[in-house]
C-alpha cells in the first residue's frame, strides 16, 4: 500500500508539473503592410537584402512583398534631408551614408532596376539606423561601463516607420521619438548655441600661482580673450592688458558660475582648466551628453529624485514641479557613484554602518595594523562569524575579512542620522554624513560611492509626510533621533530615483558646463565618431 501511495503521489506531482503553464516567448508584433503608391517600383532580389544581415530589414521588405518603397520624391527628400541634418542633433551624417545616398538621388532617373533596389534598401537601412540612434543612442552603455544600471530601451523601428510612411507623417517621426525631457531640449539648444561661435585660436593659458584682483600677469591677455570669446565679458581685443581689473573680475565670476565653480573671482587651477577648453572640446562634450540622454528612460515618473553626479545636486520633482533642491557629495573617480534607475523604499533613522570591503581593505586594515584602537575611537565594534564581539587586541590582522565591522548609531556615524534605501546591485544609498562641512565645497567628489545629502532630515520629513497614518513633524523625527535606536519607515508615496551623469546643458541661452569628474566625455565622443 505504501508503494502504491508513493506512486500515486509521484504521478500527481508529475502531472502538476506538466500542467504548469510556461511563459509565452515575447514576440514582436509583425509590422503593418506598406501601402505602395503608383510611382516606379521594382522587385528586389532577396539575396540583396540578405547581404545586410538584418532581420529588421527583411521584415520591412516582407511588408512590401519585396518591392521598392521610396518612389515618392517628397518622402525621399525628407529622409535625405534628415540624414544630412543629423549633425544638428549631435550625430554624424556619414554614419548613415548621407553622401552616398545623395549621389544615388542625383542620378535616380537613370538607375537600372538593380541600382534602384540598392538605393531603396540603403535609404531604409540608414533611416532606421538613424531613428534607432535617436531613440536609444548609438552605443550600448552596458558594453562600455560596469557601473551603469540602465534598462535597454526597446525600439520597434519597423512599426514606427511604416505607420508614419503609410499616413504620410514622416515629417514628425524624428521629433516624436527623441527624449521629451526639458534637459535634453536644453542640450540641443546648447549645440545650436555653440555652433554660432567662431573657431577660436586662443593659446593654452598657463599660470603658476593664483591670480587675484589687481594682480599683473601675462596670462591675463589670453584669459581676457577667452572671456570675450564666450561672451562673459564685452570689449575690444586690441585693448587687452595684463592687469586683473574690476571688469575682468566680474567676468571671471560669471564664467565660474556657468561652470559650477566657486564664483569668487580668484583664478586658480579649476578656473584655468575650464578656461582652457576650446570651442571644439565643448562641442564634443555636448554631443557626448546628448548620447547619454538617449540612453536614459524617456518616461520619467510622476514623482522622482534626480541626482546629477557632476553637478553635485539632488532635485525632488513632484508633478513636474521642483519641490526641493539639495547639495550632495558623490563618489571619487576611484569609487564612482553608479548610474542607477530605481525606486525609493525605506527611510532608516539612526542607521548602523557596516564597513564595506573596499574601505576595509584600503582604509581600515592599514589603520588597524598601526593602531588597534583605531576602530574603537570611531565607535566601531568587531564581530566574528558567530556574531560575538571581538576585542581589538584579539583581532587577527591576517584574516580581516572573517569579521564584520559595525559602527553604532549616532551623530558621528559615517551615515549620519539617516539613510534612504532603494534596490540596486551596488549596495549604495542616499544618506547623511558626519562630514557635514563638505557641502560648501565646489568640488564634492569625495565619497566611496554613496550619495551624501545636505540637510537629510528635512528631506525625510518631506517625503514621509505623504503617509496617511502619521504626521511626520520635525519634533517627531528629532525624538526618534534622540533614542539612538535604528528605526525603518516605509516610504508610501512612490518616488523613482535617477542617478545620472551630465556635464553640459543650456539655460536662458547661456552654455552651462560642469567638470567631467569621471573623465567620461572625451572617450565617449571618440567612440561615437569611430
Amino acid at each position: 500500500m505504501k508503494k502504491l501511495y508513493f506512486l500515486l503521489l509521484l504521478s500527481l506531482l508529475i502531472g502538476c508539473k506538466k500542467d504548469t503553464p510556461k511563459p509565452a516567448p515575447v514576440k514582436k508584433t509583425p509590422p503593418p503592410a506598406i501601402i505602395l503608391t503608383d510611382e516606379r517600383t521594382v522587385q528586389i532580389d532577396t539575396a540583396l537584402i540578405n547581404t545586410f544581415k538584418s532581420e529588421t530589414l527583411k521584415q520591412f521588405y516582407n511588408s512590401s512583398e519585396n518591392k521598392t518603397v521610396w518612389g515618392n520624391l517628397k518622402k525621399r527628400t525628407y529622409v535625405l534631408s534628415q540624414l544630412k541634418k543629423s549633425e544638428e542633433l549631435g550625430l554624424n551624417p556619414e554614419d548613415y551614408k548621407a553622401t552616398t545616398l545623395e549621389k544615388f538621388e542625383k542620378k535616380i532617373s537613370s538607375l537600372n532596376d538593380k541600382d534602384l533596389a540598392t538605393y531603396d534598401i540603403l535609404l531604409t537601412y540608414n533611416f532606421e539606423l538613424y531613428l534607432t540612434h535617436l531613440y536609444k543612442g548609438k552605443l550600448n552603455p552596458k558594453k562600455l561601463y560596469t557601473d551603469w544600471d540602465l534598462d535597454e530601451k526597446v525600439f520597434d523601428e519597423n512599426s514606427i516607420l511604416i505607420k508614419a510612411f503609410n499616413k504620410n507623417k514622416l515629417d514628425s517621426i524624428v521629433e516624436n521619438i527623441q527624449p521629451k525631457s526639458e534637459a535634453y531640449k536644453e542640450l540641443l539648444k546648447a549645440l545650436e548655441i555653440i555652433n554660432t561661435f567662431p573657431d577660436d585660436e586662443i593659446g593654452l593659458i598657463e599660470a603658476k600661482d593664483k591670480i587675484v584682483l589687481n594682480d599683473t600677469n601675462t596670462a591675463l591677455v589670453n584669459i581676457k580673450q577667452r572671456l570675450l570669446f564666450w561672451n562673459d565679458m564685452s570689449g575690444r581685443k586690441d585693448s587687452l592688458t595684463k592687469i586683473y581689473d574690476k571688469k575682468t573680475f566680474e567676468a571671471v565670476k560669471k564664467f565660474q558660475e556657468r561652470h559650477g565653480l566657486a564664483a569668487d573671482g580668484v583664478i586658480g587651477a579649476g578656473t584655468l582648466s575650464a578656461l582652457n577648453f576650446s570651442k571644439q572640446k565643448r562641442k564634443e562634450q555636448i554631443i557626448a551628453n546628448l548620447e547619454r540622454w538617449r540612453w536614459y528612460t524617456t518616461d520619467l515618473a510622476e514623482n522622482y529624485f534626480i541626482v546629477n553626479i557632476p553637478d553635485y545636486s539632488l532635485n525632488v520633482i513632484e508633478n513636474q514641479d521642483t519641490t526641493l533642491v539639495r547639495n550632495v557629495v558623490v563618489g571619487t573617480s576611484k569609487r564612482k557613484t553608479p548610474i542607477i534607475t530605481s525606486t525609493l523604499k525605506t527611510v532608516v533613522f539612526n542607521p548602523t554602518w557596516t564597513v564595506p570591503p573596499t574601505i576595509l581593505k584600503e582604509d581600515v586594515v592599514p589603520a588597524m595594523k598601526k593602531n588597534r584602537n583605531y576602530l574603537a575611537k570611531k565607535n566601531i565594534t568587531i564581530y566574528d562569524s558567530a556574531n560575538r564581539e571581538v576585542d581589538p587586541q584579539a583581532w587577527n590582522e591576517n584574516k580581516p575579512h572573517s569579521y564584520r565591522y559595525v559602527q553604532s548609531p549616532g551623530y558621528n556615524n559615517s551615515l549620519g542620522l539617516m539613510k534612504i534605501l532603494f534596490p540596486n546591485h551596488h549596495s549604495v544609498y542616499l544618506h547623511d554624513t558626519n562630514h557635514r562641512g563638505n557641502f560648501v565645497r565646489s568640488n564634492r567628489s569625495l565619497s566611496s560611492g554613496c550619495v551624501r545629502v545636505e540637510n537629510p532630515l528635512e528631506l525625510a520629513q518631506h517625503i514621509l509626510n505623504d503617509t496617511l497614518t502619521d504626521n511626520w513633524t520635525k519634533k517627531k523625527i528629532d525624538s526618534i533621533i534622540e533614542t539612538k535606536k535604528t528605526i525603518n519607515v516605509k516610504i508610501t508615496k512612490k518616488y523613482a530615483l535617477y542617478q545620472w551623469y551630465w556635464t553640459a546643458w543650456s539655460k536662458k541661452n547661456q552654455l552651462i558646463f560642469r567638470a567631467d569628474i569621471y573623465n567620461l566625455d572625451s572617450d565617449l565622443y571618440t567612440k561615437l565618431r569611430n
